[in-house]
């Protein structure tokens, strides 16, 4: 049986295509290109004052599926 902490990662990268809105296994190109697409147009600074607050949670939201399908917080191998 897979743990249940692997089969929530599961869900929560297949949560993370769905919001970047690419499919699942894109290439990091893909994934980027999506990222920087959705992060100009959903930017907090670029709405109306009322929907501030709305599009802070959907930019957090964009950024925290790029960070893990893109493994920024992954540490970086050691040197050879």
């Amino acid at each position: 049986q897979v743990p249940w902490l692997l089969r929530a990662m599961g869900a929560a990268v297949a949560d993370a295509y769905a919001v970047l809105g690419v499919q699942l296994g894109a290439d990091r190109a893909a994934v980027r290109r999506a990222y920087r697409s959705l992060a100009l147009r959903c930017h907090p600074d670029k709405c109306a004052p009322a929907r501030r607050a709305e599009a802070e949670a959907r930019f957090k939201e964009i950024g925290a599926a790029y960070e893990l399908l893109s493994g920024a917080g992954a540490a970086a191998p050691p040197p050879r």
